[in-house]
This record gives structure tokens, sequence and C-alpha cells, in this order.
């Protein structure tokens, strides 16, 4: 077994790592409090999140192992209505920021919150309202308190280095962040597979030997675990009718349990080290040229909207696309889709055929069916009958994948795509469908493309160290 303790020097905050941004939150819970007092304005701030409960990891010197965010949540009581929760909430935020000298923007969860830019450190001040229990909830951000509140009081001092192993292990892998652009684990999901197996080497255990899709972890026995039908069931100890890992799709749950299974039959400390990724615009270029497939690119504009709307809306995209190409028959092998979330979205469609012949056959009423089957005649006056079925050849409409989409991709044709209106817009103002192939020959293809393309070709790649 490997020492952990090369691993926990680098990812452990140090003492004086730890003072600096616990005097950072509370000089701005310290400002924020006093506005608000001279405003007459009844709210506190307070400091929630991993750093609240000591489960954050060091920023240390490697830009890859930046995993903080510091969070200041402002509760307000619950009599206080939402329009002046927001407005205050806001307010109190904006001016505690520019006291500093900080920079920010607001951005959107259940409502409007700021993250500031603070002394190097990425801040969010989030209004909320000061909630006991999860009966008084009145908006999703509400639960941070009671999550806060929960891991503080059952997670053990020693445990707090089994979940930044399990964090960093989780991200190095490709498995951590709920986000939508992930689909993976919390932190707060990893704090209680902590608590719930007591370390990180039990949780890759459990994992292993125990996890299929439906199993359930309820750590209070609310009773409630059956209620759901996601991939993993996890009951969120402050609010039984909540799936902790409702987020988490059963592609992260299968890759986190392959990662777990390569670590335990071969535990290595570079599993919590990023991987360094082997290739360039010509290996890539032969792999899929082996494949024997044909592989196409749909890029267009990104819109200006956040990364938690954006990636939902592009993996809609896709899918709806992939269906539209196999209801015309054509065979779709693999997809998947990206976006750098500023200038550009990406779908990626391989194929298994790219044109199809131009005929297909059309199946009409049974024969038994004379009234249906006298129409169809008239108008398929070549029909044949196979076992007690009519059925002719129509021509196709689209006899090559190419121009089924760009069909698709017109103000009539969209309209059979499942798009959200912000990519719909896009779309139509301008896209580019690129063969693969051709696109690996230009010398300057996009570093983060080839990245994208890469990682396509090696699904499993971040899930094993060599």
């Amino acid at each position: 077994m490997i020492d952990f303790k090369q691993v926990l020097g680098d990812i452990e905050p140090s003492p004086e790592e730890v003072s600096k941004v616990h005097g950072l939150s509370n000089k701005l819970i310290e400002i924020i409090n006093l506005n608000a007092h001279k405003g007459g304005i009844d709210a506190e701030a307070v400091l929630l999140g991993s750093v609240a409960k000591n489960t954050w990891i060091s920023n240390g010197n490697n830009r890859d192992g930046k995993d903080l965010d510091i969070d200041i949540f402002i509760k307000f009581p619950l009599t206080t209505s939402l329009d002046d929760l927001k407005l205050q909430g806001l307010e109190l935020a904006e001016k505690c920021i520019k006291e500093v000298n900080g920079t920010y923007e607001a951005r959107y969860a259940s409502h409007p919150y700021l993250t500031g830019t603070i002394e190097g450190y990425m801040v969010d001040f989030v209004p909320c309202y000061d909630i006991k229990d999860s009966s008084q909830l009145k908006s999703a951000v509400d639960r941070t308190l009671l999550h806060t509140q929960y891991i503080m009081t059952n997670l053990k001092p020693n445990q707090t280095q089994e979940v930044r192993l399990l964090k960093r292990f989780m991200k190095m892998v490709g498995t951590y962040g709920s986000e939508f652009k992930v689909g993976g684990f919390s932190g707060y999901l990893c704090e209680l597979l902590v608590i719930h197996y007591g370390s990180f080497m039990d949780v890759l255990h459990g994992v292993f030997d125990h996890w299929k899709p439906g199993f359930e972890i309820d750590l209070v026995e609310y009773g409630t675990a059956r209620l759901f039908k996601d991939p993993l069931v996890v009951v969120d100890p402050t609010d039984g009718n909540r799936n902790v890992s409702a987020a988490l799709t059963l592609q992260k749950m299968a890759e986190f349990r392959v990662a777990a299974g390569n670590f335990l039959d071969d535990p290595k400390t570079s599993y919590f080290y990023p991987k360094t990724l082997k290739f360039n615009r010509k290996t890539i270029r032969d792999e899929f040229k082996n494949r024997e497939t044909h592989s196409f690119i749909l890029a267009f504009p990104a819109p200006d909207i956040s990364a938690d709307a954006l990636h939902p809306q592009i993996q809609k995209t896709e899918k709806s696309l992939v269906k539209i190409t196999e209801n015309e028959d054509f065979l779709v092998m693999s997809s998947d889709s990206w976006s750098d979330e500023d200038k550009t979205c990406i779908i990626l469609m391989e194929m298994n055929n790219w044109h199809l012949p131009p005929f297909k056959k059309h199946y009409g009423p049974m024969v038994w069916d004379d009234e249906n089957g006298r129409r169809f005649l008239k108008k398929h006056p070549d029909s044949w009958t196979e076992g007690e079925q009519w059925v002719t050849l129509t021509k196709r409409e689209y006899p090559d994948a190419h121009s089924l989409i760009q069909g698709t991709l017109t103000p009539d044709g969209i309209r059979n795509l499942r798009v959200g209106k912000h990519l719909k817009k896009k779309i139509l103002e301008k896209y580019q469908l690129v063969d693969v192939l051709d696109l690996l020959i230009a010398e300057d293809a996009d570093e983060d493309i080839l990245k994208f393309l890469y990682c396509y070709l090696h699904k499993n790649e971040l899930l094993s160290r060599d």
C-alpha cells in the first residue's frame, strides 16, 4: 500500500494558507456584518462550504490542484421578503467587495449572487434564509447551511484527510464535480461517503465490492431511498426527500468504480496527480483513419449564457441530432460534445455509414385491411406483400448524412431538432460541418479541440495509471 503522507503533503493546506484563508474570510464577514448593522439590515454573514468544514484542497503552487472557493453566505430571517433578500444581500456583498478592492461578477443559482475575486481567491457571496431544518427551506441555496452543520457535527477530525484524498482522487480520474459539464460527485457527497464508509480506502472497497445501479445509502435511516430512481441513491441526512447524488450520471458512477478497482489492484500515488496525455495532431488523425468510420464535427458559436445552462443544451442537441440521423437509418457509433464556454461549441458524431442506397423499404397496412390497402396501392402501385403486410420502396430524401444534417439545420428543418433557444439562434446564424480528417490536416488545429478528440478516442485514459 502506498504512503499517503506525500499526497496529503501536497493537497492539505499549510498552517499559513489556513491562516490566510480564514483571515480573509473573517475580514469579509466583519465588513458585511458591520455594514448590515450600520444600514439597519437584519442579516448576518457566515462562512460555509469546504473551508468551514475543513475539507478544502490546498491551492499550493500547482495550478491543476486549485480547488478552493470561499463561500460567504448572508443569512436573512425567514420573515424577509425574497425581493428584500436579493436586493439587500447583493448590496451588502457589492459594498464589501469594493471595500477590499476586489472585482466581481453576478451569477445565478436559485437566485442571484456575486462571485468576487479578492486577494487571488474566488469568493462567493450568497444571500440565503436562516433556516433550522429542511421544512423551512425557501430556496435551494438555503440547504448549504444545513449541509455544513451536518458535516461539521458528524465528520471526525481525522476524516478530513480522507475526504481530501477522495476529492483529489476523483478529480484526477475525471469524476469529481456535480455540475452538468461533469455529472460527477459533489464535495458534499464525498464527505457523506467518508462518513458512511470511514476512510478513503474503505470508500474504494465499498464501491468496488458493492455498488451497482440503484445502490442505496441512508445515513439517518429515513427509509425513503426507494422513492428515487437515480443510479446511486444517497438520502440527504438533512432532508429525507432529497437524493444527494441525483446529479451523478450512470457513466460517472461506472467510471469511478472502474478507477477504484484499478487503484485497489495496483495503488500508485500518480492517481492523485494530473496525468500527462501524450498526443499530437498526426496520431489522432491516424487513429480516426484506422477506425474506418466517418467522423464529423458540427461547430457553432457559444451563446453568452452560464456554463451550467450551456452544457445541458449542447448535450440535449447532441442526443437529438443522433436520434434524427438514426431515424433515417444511419448508424451512429458514438458521439460527444465540448465547449470552451466562451467562443465555440462542438458536437462530434462518428458514423458507421455515411451514404445509404437511394431507396428504402416502406411498410404499409395489413393485407386484411382492404380500405387502407386500396389507398396504399393507389399511391404505390409497385407494392408487394411480405407476410401479411404491404411493402413498397420509397426514395430517400437524404441519401447521405451530410445532406440530412444540412437539411436539419435550416429554419424549417431545425423544428425537428430538440435544441435550446440560445443554441438554436447561434446555429441558424452560423455553423460549420467539418470532416474530422480534414480538420486534422490543418497544422494550426486548436490544442483544446485536439485534447477533446484524444479523450474521445481514449475514454478511459484517466481511470488508470501506468
